[in-house]
């Protein structure tokens, strides 16, 4: 059983739901999209607020070393993040 906890009130939560179900793949895969780019300009603010006036090959790197590992990051993009400072 799994615990968690909320602050949406219940009878908005059913509401939630039955919108997500009645909503077709397509319109889900588009939410998802629209909040992993939201993700993604968060994450990339906290970069240039973190590294300031870095190129946009640095941001990129920056924001991709977020979610692959730094076995992944070096072999593919010849980019250490550790070596660079995370």
């Amino acid at each position: 059983m799994s615990l968690s906890v909320s602050d949406t009130h219940p009878v908005i939560h059913k509401k939630l739901i039955a919108g997500y179900r009645d909503m077709s793949p397509q319109e889900k895969l588009k939410r998802v999209d629209e909040m992993t780019k939201a993700v993604q300009e968060l994450a990339l603010a906290r970069i240039h607020k973190q590294y300031g006036n870095i190129s946009e090959k640095e941001q990129r790197l920056r924001l991709a070393s977020l979610w692959l590992d730094r076995k992944t990051m070096t072999r593919v993009f010849h980019w250490d993040p550790k070596q660079e400072g995370y």
